[in-house]
Parts: structure tokens; sequence; C-alpha cells
């Protein structure tokens, strides 16, 4: 699944692939955002995992990745 984080001060937002469940990173989210952890902690494909403090979430959207079509076709 596809998430991107908006960060407050910064110019680009973070994309990242998780095998995260859609509960589990809405959970981290509304942990982060209620005051239970000061970070939002996800773990990406590749087992890194991505901390980005609570106070400066801007936005977070979650949503299954665009296929992206491979080869020449006529449209």
């Amino acid at each position: 699944m596809e998430v991107k984080i908006g960060v407050q001060h910064a110019p680009r937002e973070i994309i990242l692939e998780s095998a995260q469940s859609v509960e589990e990173v809405e959970r981290a989210v509304a942990d982060a955002l209620g005051g239970k952890s000061q970070l939002l902690a996800l773990v990406d494909e590749h087992g890194r995992k991505i901390l980005v403090p609570a106070d400066r979430l801007a936005y977070v959207e979650i949503g299954e990745p665009a296929a992206r079509k491979v080869g020449f076709s006529a449209l």
C-alpha cells in the first residue's frame, strides 16, 4: 500500500510503500495525533522504519498504488 506523508515546513512529501494494513497505519496516525506517541512510526516494504515527529504532520494519505502501464498501446 502507498502512504504519502506531508510534513510541515518541508518542501516535499514522504512517499513509501508499506506492507502494513490500512488499519495499522490509521492506528499509528491516530496515536501520534492523539498524543499517545510523539512519533509517527511506519515500516516500508524493505523493513526500514520511517519516523516523523507527530507535531510536524500536515497530512497522511493512505491508498493503493496506481498500476504502472508498461509498453506501447493505441490511445
